[in-house]
């Protein structure tokens, strides 16, 4: 075991850790030392690095992609441990390669040596179905910790079987009927295209069209869009040119008569499309600029045969105008027996419940 603390021992892992996310079977980027050292970069801060790297013959066979940091919970200041990953990762794990718990006792021994340092151990986003949650859970109960689970966001996806024709015969026909009409909207104005950008040609102009048309609504109000935050804005723009490098870019727009006027932020790996971050030009909002962009972009996903589209975030009403499935994410806290810990428990995981339920309870009691 070896317990990373230094960004540059970090920088020189990128060949042997990514090897092993290609042999866990990591169907996504999130997890490349591509994303997580760009990541890094653009909101490390004053966190300080913990992974555990676990090796067995000389290759990594377990990686936990840990930071150590502040913060409040419940109103008390804690040491925390933490997946790296905040708002802008869709999915966070570790990268364990071999089946069998060998991999996740020497991960929890590598933290549990290092106890004195943290209270609260905070996975966040893992995937529901993630076989680290019941590893690494029954190991901190044995050792005297308890754990805690927090439901988080449902992204939809759609598994692309069959044909292009097939899949939209089975969406209702009154949406059909709706979307036929946006686009009949949209060829009053100019004829309706999808352009990809997906090298680092023509990047950068690309990259400001899609930064600009993803402010160009609700978002910037909001000062939740790229262009509201330097440090979001750099790491879209480290990610773009790494990810066209690697061939996974997908700067995905909609034009009418050439002009652009939605956009997709999108990475395509292991022939899956993940839409990372989507926007459009409110001056066309009732042609649906972005419906028409899904429409066509899921047609094109068929013809290159991609194997899903992954919407990624919340579930929203747009996104189940396309599918029914999605997948579930978890906040999964495990305590540490310090006393600030076990503090914290009871106040996260039952009076806070409790007053919730109870002003649900008295909400309803006074309709």
């Amino acid at each position: 075991m070896e317990t990373v603390a230094d960004a540059a021992r970090f920088d020189r892992l990128e060949a042997e850790w990514n090897d092993a996310v290609v042999r866990a079977g990591m169907p996504h980027p999130f997890l490349r030392h591509e994303w997580l050292r760009t990541w890094w970069e653009c909101f490390g801060g004053d966190r300080r690095l913990h992974i555990v790297i676990v090796r067995s013959g000389g290759r990594i066979t377990g990686i936990a992609p840990l930071m150590e940091e502040t913060a409040w919970m419940c109103g008390v200041r804690v040491r925390r441990l933490r997946l790296m990953q905040n708002d802008h990762t869709p999915r966070a794990d570790f990268i364990v390669t071999e089946q069998g718990d060998r991999e996740y006792r020497a991960i929890w021994r590598a933290l549990a040596e290092t106890r004195e340092r943290w209270d609260v151990l905070l996975l966040g986003q893992l995937p529901h179905d993630s076989r680290r949650r019941e590893a690494l859970g029954a190991l901190a109960e044995d050792d005297s910790g308890t754990i805690g689970v927090w439901r988080s966001s449902d992204s939809p996806y759609v598994e692309l079987h069959g044909t292009w024709d097939e899949y939209l015969g089975r969406l209702p026909g009154k949406f059909r009927q709706n979307l036929r009409n946006r686009i009949s909207r949209l060829r009053r104005i100019g004829e309706p295209a999808l352009e990809s950008i997906d090298g680092e040609a023509a990047l950068d102009d690309a990259f400001d069209d899609s930064v600009r048309l993803e402010a160009s609504g609700w978002k910037r109000r909001e000062g939740t869009a790229i262009a509201s935050d330097p440090a979001v804005h750099r790491f879209y723009g480290l990610l773009a040119k790494r990810a066209a490098a690697r061939g996974w870019l997908r700067l995905i727009f909609l034009t009418v008569s050439g002009r652009r006027i939605a956009m997709s932020y999108s990475l395509c790996y292991e022939r899956r499309l993940f839409l990372c971050k989507t926007g459009y030009d409110p001056t066309f909002e009732t042609c649906s600029p972005f419906k028409v962009l899904t429409y066509l972009a899921l047609g094109r996903a068929f013809e290159e045969g991609v194997e899903e589209v992954d919407f990624l975030g919340e579930t929203e009403p747009w996104k189940l105008e396309w599918t029914q499935t999605a997948r579930s994410h978890d906040w999964v806290f495990l305590f540490s027996n310090s006393s600030r810990a076990r503090l914290v428990y009871p106040l996260k995981f039952l009076m806070v419940p409790a007053f919730r339920s109870a002003k649900t309870f008295a909400l309803h009691a006074l309709r």
